[in-house]
């Protein structure tokens, strides 16, 4: 009996929707041929999938009993495809570094690069931008290999890290805002304001820049949501709120328009270097190695 993994995808796509016209859209083919590679797989394994008629398509009992098997094999498909794209990268000294803000920091990237190239001169570092919907940038669903992120993590579980700066929290005010004129301001003095938001996705980091266990069990006001730098200034310059932000990433958003000042109040921010938990591959541990070389804190427990 040979089934590829080809007939599987369409099987499950089918007894998903329960629709053949449905499933072909999902599945970028056409009806009549998903139709006729069904009846391949059928006659393959000697018995029917689905009943159908005019009205509705149902699994058979042979279907039913294939089906968590059929979604079992491809999972494992897919996690072998992504071993094997893993294996292709450490054989090239291939390395994506997703960045949910760029490191910057007195040239932290530069010295971590001519210590990993010391010891893996044929690496290849491609650096990602991630959209701070995903605060792993890139770790969680496997198109990073290292990420420079911020703590917590919603997946702190699944993660390693170096603490690679640890900054005081400002705040960013439009220049006009009643408190840009103050040298430094109390958090509390910030309490009633509308504050820029992370996605929802973003979980605890989202709370964190939010300081909610800070607000003394008073819900904060969102004034909008921000996914990136240029979106955080535009909504700065237009009035839509304030934000947290760690004192390495004032230059970001201090073009005009946009002041930043000190918090009182407030925990110090911690942006980190970190990997997978279960990523064994030399090159990802060599660049930890590096850049704990260059300067950057022993491994998070």
């Amino acid at each position: 009996m040979d089934v590829h993994s080809r007939d599987l995808r369409y099987f499950v796509a089918v007894a998903q929707e329960l629709h053949f016209t449905r499933a072909a859209e999902a599945l970028f083919v056409s009806q009549p041929a998903l139709s006729k590679q069904i009846r391949m797989l059928e006659r393959t394994l000697g018995a029917p999938l689905f009943e159908r008629d005019r009205r509705e398509v149902r699994l058979t009992a042979v279907g039913a009993a294939l089906l968590p098997h059929a979604r079992r094999v491809l999972e494992q498909w897919e996690q072998a495809e992504h071993a094997v794209a893993a294996a292709r990268a450490a054989l090239d000294g291939r390395l994506v570094v997703g960045m949910s803000t760029g490191p910057g920091r007195g040239g932290m990237l530069p010295a971590i690069r001519s210590r990993l190239t010391a010891e893996y001169p044929d690496a290849q570092l491609v650096l990602r931008q991630v959209d701070w919907a995903d605060p792993s940038a890139g770790l969680v669903d496997g198109s990073s290999d290292v990420a420079f992120l911020w703590l917590p993590q919603p997946e702190a579980r699944r993660l390693r890290w170096l603490v690679v700066a640890e900054e005081p929290r400002l705040v960013a005010l439009p220049e006009t805002h009643r408190l840009a004129g103050c040298e430094a301001v109390e958090f509390a003095e910030l309490l009633d304001e509308p504050f820029l938001a992370l996605p929802g996705s973003a979980g605890v980091l989202r709370d964190y820049w939010l300081a909610v266990d800070q607000r003394g069990g008073r819900e904060p006001l969102v004034g909008a949501e921000i996914s990136g730098v240029d979106e955080t200034y535009e909504a700065l310059v237009g009035g839509q709120g304030v934000c947290l932000l760690g004192a390495g990433n004032a230059p970001l958003l201090t073009r005009g328009g946009v002041v930043t000042r000190p918090v009182r109040g407030l925990s110090p921010s911690r942006f980190a270097l970190a990997w997978r938990a279960d990523d064994t591959r030399p090159l990802v541990h060599a660049f930890a190695r590096a850049a704990q070389a260059a300067g950057c804190r022993p491994p998070a427990a």
